[in-house]
């Protein structure tokens, strides 16, 4: 039985095309769906159990039917990652559990009037839970906002789905050195960079973090229209590749 995550969203909060910008890569965007990049999610189908990971996507209710999907899978509550939980939260029907961190705050007011959705999952750094049979062990980031990432495994498939970060903690990256992950999804915002960024990665943090961990495939998402451009002129190294909207990322 195979792991497969979709990637249904590979861009920051801005998106691919940038309102009002006329660059290259925005142009190109406009002119083709397929290079359009929406906020950053993902679809994980496993044991014939969808999990949505992230639900920045403004049009969940249309995307997903009721029952379709089991669980949301939230890495933080910045807006570009929660905003499709606003109008869905009013819908009818059996309560939908949101496993994510402990964030008091959350976003705007989510947890005083969450509707359907069950947000009493809260889960802790380095301790798997199960998901129908999919073993999840959430890791720290360096995000402005408290935020995990998630190793997600089966008995034969190992992926590390890791936005938004900046580098990574050392006890995250120490863990997933221990557990290697046959293929990462990492945030990368930026191109190379001389000075590493703040809040997102730039294409030299993701190849200095996999010296370390040596993931055979690493995908980026969470990816800028700046990066975009810069990658229409430029390849990526052997076995580092952009992700899209869309893509399909299987692990059997």
């Amino acid at each position: 039985m195979s792991l497969t995550i979709t990637l249904t969203g590979t861009g920051g909060a801005q998106q691919v095309p940038v309102f009002g910008c006329d660059c290259i890569a925005c142009r190109r965007a406009r002119q083709q769906e397929r290079y359009r990049r929406r906020p950053c999610s993902g679809a994980i189908e496993f044991n014939n159990a969808i999990t949505l990971l992230d639900a920045g996507l403004h049009d969940l209710t249309d995307r997903w039917a009721a029952g379709s999907f089991r669980q949301f899978l939230l890495t933080h509550y910045h807006m570009d990652h929660v905003q499709g939980l606003f109008p869905l939260r009013w819908g009818v029907g059996a309560a939908i559990p949101v496993y994510g961190p402990p964030d008091e705050q959350g976003c705007d007011d989510l947890f005083k009037h969450p509707g359907i959705l069950d947000f009493s999952h809260t889960v802790e750094p380095f301790v798997a839970f199960d998901l129908q049979g999919l073993q999840v062990t959430p890791l720290p980031l360096n995000h402005s906002k408290l935020t995990f990432g998630y190793l997600l495994e089966t008995a034969h498939s190992r992926v590390a789905w890791l936005s938004d970060t900046a580098g990574l903690p050392d006890k995250t990256l120490k863990f997933l050195l221990n557990n290697q992950p046959q293929a990462t999804i990492i945030d990368c915002s930026h191109a190379p960079r001389d000075e590493p960024p703040r809040n997102h990665c730039d294409l030299n943090s993701v190849i200095a973090l996999n010296a370390v961990i040596r993931s055979p495939r690493v995908i980026l998402t969470h990816i800028s229209h700046q990066f975009d451009v810069w990658m229409m002129d430029n390849p990526l190294p052997e076995g580092i590749e952009a992700g899209y909207d869309g893509m399909e990322v299987r692990v059997a």
